[in-house]
């Protein structure tokens, strides 16, 4: 299973330079509970900006075309799409869990399964927007309100869609 996993403001915006543009801890508590034990898949940019790397307790995997990158122990580095393919045909229990950046979203497009997306009410500056997805590919399956408190200022739902098969 092949899984996007993302926060975004009300126009779809997913960071700036590098960094998310807002603090949520709950919504880091959800990006750790839905994806301990499991593998985060990321490009080379979102890996360098992570700040403690490779994610403890996860398979990390990282998508670069430099060849011969060599990144912390026990993180796979792969080069092509059809690599991460593979490594889901041989995994066929892990949940491979995408999470960014755009262009690695852009990459699986066609290959996801699941959306796991934080949808943030309110709007923030940045540089980095998450890629169109048609939403009528998907049907929602899960909706859960976020709560708000002091550490976490901003409204926000978590929500979960599954691809529409025939």
């Amino acid at each position: 299973m092949i899984a996007f996993l993302w926060a975004e403001d009300q126009n779809g915006l997913i960071g700036q330079d590098g960094h998310l543009p807002w603090r949520l801890p709950n919504d880091l508590a959800n990006f750790k509970r839905e994806t301990i034990n499991e593998a985060v898949i990321m490009g080379r940019k979102t890996y360098d900006s992570l700040p403690k790397k490779p994610l403890p307790g996860r398979q990390n995997i990282v998508i670069t075309r430099q060849s011969g990158l060599t990144v912390a122990k026990d993180v796979l580095v792969f080069n092509e799409r059809t690599q991460l393919l593979d490594y889901q045909k041989e995994h066929p229990t892990q949940k491979l869990f995408i999470i960014g950046g755009a262009d690695i979203f852009k990459l699986f497009a066609a290959d996801v399964d699941y959306l796991y997306v934080t949808k943030i009410a309110d709007k923030f500056q940045g540089d980095v927007y998450m890629p169109t997805i048609d939403y009528t590919q998907f049907k929602l399956i899960s909706q859960q309100a976020g709560t708000v408190d002091e550490r976490n200022q901003y409204p926000h739902t978590f929500e979960i869609y599954q691809r529409i098969t025939e």
